[in-house]
């Protein structure tokens, strides 16, 4: 029988459970892909807490690559021992796992495994925040939180590559090193600095920033908010520090007329055509070099707990997967 991380009851990392399942088969618009490597991100772990309910028992993990080994009823464009790649198919903590046709990509030859499986929901999590979200602009200066993270160093990438100042916040110097090698103008220390928003003014001569691509959530919004200009942007799209709490609109006006929006992936990527855009662009600068996809770690599918525990315990950098 194949092997699978599921969730019965949700909980911390112990909530992982590593067992056999029943071997699948796939359904009509669907694809059995054998696992090459499953993405791990911080929506799995809202998933396995139940901050994102989802009814119990699952399959946890969105993200991954393999190869196809069987096609399902009214599938075109796909065939068995194709390499695919996807990020939105619930269950692929898993030796095998049936991926919706419609949110699978071709993986592109000369690319690895590893980089198939790392790179689609960040990925795209970054093209949308910096290509629609708060489309940067050649001169803008934007601020990246958690730059050393895998969502956070693709930010920083695609935004220098549209001509962006890029100020990158991080918390060790191992951190601070990486956010400026992947291209990061400045870098902020959460361990020297209180308060990072005086900084932010500071290195924008009194202006602040014209977007703030904030993944991190309760613990920055507010020296988020304080670090925009006038009519800028803030894009809260993560909670890896914790739900915002509720607050007053008038703060918006206040900070500037400032514009707030809380996006998500699957309103970035709702048509076939959208998604093979931006998987398109993301393949094409991996392939050019002009886009580097950090690997901070792989585990094996049995260590899924080990995995989640280093993610939230803020000991990992770039991309952890999973490898059956």
């Amino acid at each position: 029988m194949p092997k699978a991380v599921v969730v019965r009851a949700t909980g911390g990392p112990e909530a992982l459970e590593f067992t056999d399942v029943e071997a699948k088969s796939p359904g009509a618009g669907e694809l059995l892909v054998d696992v090459a490597a499953a993405g791990v991100n911080f929506i799995d772990c809202y998933h396995r807490e139940g901050r994102y309910p989802l009814p119990l028992p699952f399959g946890i993990g969105l993200e991954g690559t393999g190869r196809v080994s069987a096609v399902g009823p009214d599938v075109s464009g796909f065939a068995v021992g194709d390499r695919v790649a996807w990020a939105q198919a619930l269950g692929s903590y898993a030796e095998q796992a049936v991926v919706p046709a419609a949110g699978a990509v071709p993986v592109p030859d000369g690319v690895d495994d590893d980089t198939a499986g790392a790179l689609l929901l960040q990925g795209l999590t970054a093209h949308y925040l910096v290509v629609s979200t708060y489309p940067v602009q050649r001169g803008d200066v934007v601020l990246v939180h958690a730059a050393a993270g895998g969502v956070g160093l693709l930010l920083v990438q695609l935004a220098k590559a549209r001509g962006a100042r890029v100020i990158g916040t991080v918390s060790t110097p191992e951190k601070e090193a990486l956010a400026r090698d992947a291209g990061a103008d400045e870098v902020i220390r959460y361990d020297e600095v209180a308060d990072f928003a005086p900084v932010v003014r500071e290195l924008t001569g009194g202006v602040g920033v014209a977007a703030v691509y904030d993944g991190v959530g309760r613990t920055t919004f507010d020296g988020s908010l304080a670090s925009l200009r006038p009519r800028g942007v803030l894009a809260l799209f993560g909670g890896a520090g914790g739900a915002v709490p509720p607050f007053d609109p008038q703060r918006l006006n206040e900070a500037g007329s400032v514009f707030l929006t809380r996006p998500s992936l699957g309103a970035h990527v709702a048509t076939r055509e959208e998604l093979e855009w931006r998987a398109g662009e993301l393949f094409a600068a991996v392939a050019d070099r002009s886009l580097r996809v950090r690997v901070g770690g792989r585990y094996p599918l049995a260590e899924a707990r080990r995995a989640h525990e280093d993610l939230e315990g803020r000991r990992t950098t770039g991309k952890l997967l999973l490898v059956p």
